[in-house]
């Protein structure tokens, strides 16, 4: 910035003098040896030198880099403190500068130190050269600032360019500016050209009897843009604010396709630079000031503006300038949100007018996942705002001091939560899509032409060794598949011997895939433990698809199988999980399924248990008499066409397609 200066300082414009910033970097023993293709390995940062061809260190300059609070170059913003600035970063400074005093040029050099101040200062006269400028070197960097600083030249040039960029879009532009870090070579009006995409447009406001000057940038596109508002002082940036979730539509990319743009805004006024901190890196203002209804800001004697007076009115002035820009965004993002939401996730459709009356916009430029967070987000948001109106609208205070708009309230609060609730249903019915889905996937061969093993199917069911005590479990069991009353358990067992069950006192270490004790629940004007319970066992075994070993006998027999693990369980005595009798407990209904292809083999033990066909010839059922057990066996096909024919309604209603 002293080198602007410097060099704006001249009397003449033409052969206008150059900045050259040089990046020093820590020595290697490395850089002396060949390296291959790729990006060349860089040594840490360690200082810079700063070379400019402007007015140089005459008296007047040296005398003001004396002076504490120097008002040397108060009218352009100047607090006399930079340098200062300079020794927070930096151990030491070393200035070599040539200046013309008369017809004469001189060499002014010196060092400068937080320890020592100016010292080591050599004035002479210079006869070979009429080339004023300056040379400052910052030596020392420490190691607090180098962690957070830039590590790349090409950063260090955009990072440059964002913090003067006033000068770049003045009248008359910036002097020429280039980065050099070793053998690469960064010109900002280079950078300068690839950064902007339009011209810069100046919009001008008064508030409170002051005048600001609000610059509009239309960027290329970056990678990691954010649109920001650059509030200035001297004519450079003091703070950057981010200005995503301020005004709707603005995110990181506007536009369509090879007109799209980002968005930086820079802001000016002498308000801000009479207020700037010495360090540049705030304002001495308040962030809200109370006013009363009287109160008005464009008086003669103009009040303390705060921040967020200052920010509504450039979010305005932002808005009207990018207004067309805004509308397309919100619009895009509005049919981005449409389609996810009638495609993919259909759960948040009653809660769409909910996001839109809140005037929340949604980046059309989100892939699926952000999407869905971002849709989530804001459904997490109206729960809290549901469980807080009902508190203010049900709650004894509000029943007990009903007014007149007691009733509007309460039907617009139960409206929104029947549009939560809905949302909530129809995110339970998508995730049982999802998993008939998955089930209709898994029972097909693989590319090698094999079938997946049972376990993968039975854990799809219900996690494999586990019981209904499980908490942790209970959201993945998938029994409604089979039969939903399977939901509606007094206990719940996979993969567990029937020794381990609470439900009997058989000593068997057999392990049925499935086991479900289902128990009426009492009626209410029976007291606990006093009337009768009725009970059913149901039993689940699952075979890999397409396995054709089925034969006599138990172990090879999936049906006789059941039938024996309900005799176990029947002959140790059944009881309630919580070890409550059960009436008839030796004669307790029993539900076999046997989940499998209707393989030859499997078919001939249907029929020799004397099972009908179903009418899609596509499973068994039959009713066994001795055993008082309802069979029934399901082929992978049958069961996943059952179970979406049960939930067709609600998919239906979903929005959610067979």
């Amino acid at each position: 910035m002293n080198s602007i200066q410097a060099i704006d300082a001249l009397d003449t414009d033409s052969d206008r003098g150059q900045i050259r910033i040089v990046i020093l970097r820590e020595p290697s023993l490395l850089d002396a040896i060949p390296v291959g293709p790729g990006r060349i390995p860089q040594q840490p940062i360690v200082g810079f030198r700063v070379e400019d061809g402007g007015i140089g260190f005459d008296d007047k300059n040296m005398k003001s880099f004396e002076t504490l609070d120097s008002q040397f170059k108060a009218d352009q913003g100047c607090r006399g403190v930079g340098r200062l600035l300079w020794l927070k970063a930096f151990e030491t400074v070393a200035i070599t500068s040539v200046y013309r005093d008369g017809a004469q040029f001189f060499r002014r050099s010196f060092r400068f130190s937080a320890t020592a101040g100016v010292q080591d200062e050599v004035v002479s006269q210079v006869t070979d050269s009429t080339a004023t400028g300056a040379t400052v070197e910052l030596t020392g960097f420490r190691p607090d600032y180098r962690q957070q600083s830039a590590k790349l030249g090409e950063t260090v040039a955009k990072s440059l360019l964002e913090h003067c960029l006033w000068y770049f879009v003045r009248t008359g532009g910036a002097p020429p500016i280039q980065v050099i870090d070793g053998g690469s070579v960064y010109h900002l009006d280079e950078v300068y050209e690839d950064y902007i995409q339009s011209g810069a447009e100046v919009a001008r406001f008064d508030l409170g009897g002051y005048s600001f000057d609000l610059i509009h940038l239309k960027l290329t596109p970056q990678s990691n843009a954010i649109p920001h508002l650059n509030w200035c002082a001297a004519n450079r940036v003091a703070l950057e604010e981010p200005l995503a979730g301020r005004i709707p539509g603005l995110y990181a990319t506007l536009g369509v396709e090879a007109r799209q743009f980002s968005y930086a805004g820079y802001l000016l006024s002498p308000y801000l630079d009479d207020r700037v901190r010495s360090e540049r890196t705030g304002f001495d203002l308040q962030e809200s000031i109370e006013r009363h209804s009287e109160d008005v800001l464009d008086v003669d004697v103009p009040p303390e503006l705060s921040m967020h007076e200052i920010r509504e009115q450039a979010l305005r002035e932002i808005s009207r300038f990018l207004a067309d820009a805004l509308a397309a965004s919100v619009e895009a993002g509005r049919q981005r949100v449409e389609d996810f939401v009638s495609h993919h996730a259909p759960r948040y459709r009653p809660i769409l007018r909910l996001i839109d009356e809140r005037q929340v916009g949604i980046d059309a430029g989100l892939n699926d996942k952000e999407l869905e967070l971002e849709l989530h987000k804001h459904l997490t948001s109206l729960d809290a705002e549901i469980l807080r109106e009902g508190q203010e609208v049900l709650g004894q205070s509000a029943l007990k001091t009903k007014g007149d708009d007691y009733q509007e309230r309460l039907d617009a609060y139960l409206t929104k939560v029947e549009e939560i609730k809905q949302s909530d249903l129809i995110a339970y019915v998508s995730r049982r899509r999802l998993v008939l889905d998955l089930l209709a996937e898994a029972i097909e061969w693989d590319g090698d032409g094999k079938y997946v093993r049972e376990d993968r199917i039975h854990n799809m069911l219900m996690p494999m060794r586990t019981t209904s005590d499980d908490e942790q479990r209970q959201s993945v069991n998938n029994l409604w598949i089979i039969d939903e009353r399977l939901a509606f358990h007094n206990y719940l067992a996979s993969d567990k011997t029937v020794r381990s069950m609470p439900i009997t006192g058989s000593e068997s270490l057999k392990k049925p895939d499935l086991l479900a004790l289902q128990t009426n629940p009492e009626p209410l004007l029976l007291a606990e433990g006093k009337g009768p319970r009725w009970a059913s066992i149901s039993l689940i075994e699952i075979k890999r698809p397409m396995r054709d070993d089925a034969g006599p006998g138990e172990d090879r027999d999936p049906i006789a199988q059941c039938l024996r693990y309900l005799r176990l369980v029947r002959e140790g005595g059944v009881k309630t999980a919580t070890g409550r009798p059960i009436s008839n407990a030796a004669s307790i209904p029993g539900f076999c399924y046997i989940i499998a292809d209707l393989t030859p083999t499997l078919k001939e033990q249907a029929l020799f248990h004397q099972l009908a066909p179903t009418e899609d010839d596509l499973g068994f059922f039959g009713y066994h008499s001795p055993y008082n057990a309802y069979i029934e066996v399901v082929s992978f096909d049958r069961l996943v066409s059952v179970a979406r024919q049960r939930n067709r309604a609600f998919f239906d209603i979903a929005g959610l397609p067979v």
